[in-house]
């Protein structure tokens, strides 16, 4: 994970740069990387198109301002839970419900709102990256009636489009 920090994009939002500064190491670490994720899932997701980076609730938040195509998804450390962190979704989508569903037992959930993740947890990445896709898309899933399939994996061509590739 430390060599991949070296490819991040910069934090152009000072009040968030100034929020990531603040976090201890390890968990800044870990919270830099579900940011790129965040963001490497946006550029792979049809529909989704640059994200807006800012402060909600003094967490780092992430929005599909221009498109609006999705859902709020925020992260930040559980302050009360040493080396614990999260990554939250809109508590009045049905994304947590619809996540429980498709992936019993591959994260503990937060009630209707979070994702958590413990400090030496090893992330299921591709599962968490189809999370990440659905919140993205959850309005433009809500218009159509549909759903990006749990088996539906997102990966980069050449051309730096995404495709669904399934497992």
């Amino acid at each position: 994970m430390e060599a991949e920090l070296s490819k991040r994009r910069n934090i152009e939002n000072a009040e968030v740069a100034a929020v990531f500064a603040a976090y201890p190491k390890d968990v800044k670490t870990k919270l830099m990387f579900l940011r790129q994720l965040i963001f490497d899932v946006a550029s792979e997701t049809n529909g989704v198109g640059a994200l807006e980076e800012i402060l909600k609730w003094g967490q780092p938040s992430y929005l599909t301002t221009k498109s609006k195509s999705g859902s709020l998804i925020r992260i930040d450390r559980i302050k009360s839970q040493a080396g614990k962190y999260a990554m939250y979704f809109h508590c009045q989508t049905t994304l947590i419900g619809t996540f429980k569903e498709m992936y019993p037992g591959k994260f503990e959930f937060g009630g209707n709102r979070s994702i958590i993740f413990g400090g030496e947890d090893a992330l299921p990445e591709n599962a968490l990256r189809h999370c990440i896709a659905m919140a993205l898309t959850y309005r433009l899933d809500k218009k159509r009636g549909a759903r990006i399939p749990a088996n539906t994996r997102i990966t980069r061509r050449s051309t730096g489009r995404a495709k669904a590739a399934c497992r």
